[in-house]
């Protein structure tokens, strides 16, 4: 299904960021959502904030990040990185908290 702009390109330009971060990230979908796997652990998805529509980057193990970006909300285990799609990405912000999660699998 297609996300109306800019959410759409926003969605687009985060997968692409995802996927190239590392050469063994794999793209799957579950619970009708696009996670990505390093390995065979899930390290992120992306969806999108129901109640105002805006992209965000969902860090799976987020509880174990303390990050100031990232929040929890009601969520237990994950943690999440709104992302306003009327401005750029903040793609150093991303690659950051991307790498601090593979890190984090890979110690589990």
């Amino acid at each position: 299904m297609e996300k109306p702009e800019p959410t759409g390109s926003c969605l687009l330009a985060l997968r692409q960021l995802v996927l190239s971060f590392d050469p063994q990230i794999q793209e799957v979908w579950q619970y009708k959502m696009p996670f990505y796997k390093l390995g065979p652990k899930r390290l992120c998805y992306l969806w999108e904030e129901k109640k105002t529509g805006r992209p965000y980057l969902g860090i799976v193990d987020g509880y174990l990040m303390d990050h100031p970006l990232l929040i929890a909300e009601k969520r237990s285990r994950m943690k999440i990185l709104l992302i306003d799609p009327t401005e750029d990405l903040p793609w150093e912000t991303i690659r950051e908290i991307l790498e601090r999660a593979s890190a984090n699998l890979r110690f589990q």
